[in-house]
């Protein structure tokens, strides 16, 4: 049987006997003790630049096993702009925090 299931996204529900294509759970990498320290100071200070410190909650919510879905109505933004923040996240690391907006 052929997988026609779009990249990203895997047949995990079947409605009316039709596989649905769900969104794969989407998680932070284990944080260093360090990159945790420096994401509880940016929160925690709430100085410096809004953008800065919104990017830093959804890192920390994710690392903490909030989904998506909980996180975008936390910081009231689009669960793909969630996803997309935690992607590059696991990229770069602490410097997706500094990136220009998504």
């Amino acid at each position: 049987m052929l997988d026609d299931t779009p990249s990203g996204l895997s047949a995990g529900r079947r409605c009316g006997g039709q596989a649905v294509a769900v969104a794969e759970l989407v998680r932070v990498r284990r944080l260093s003790d360090q990159e945790g320290q420096q994401l509880l100071r940016i929160t925690r200070r709430g100085t410096g630049s809004p953008i800065r410190l919104r990017r830093a909650m959804v890192v920390l919510a994710s690392a903490g096993g909030n989904t998506v879905p909980a996180i975008a109505r936390l910081v009231q933004a689009d669960e793909d702009t969630i996803r997309q923040l935690i992607h590059r996240f696991n990229e770069m690391g602490m410097a997706c925090l500094e990136f220009p907006p998504l």
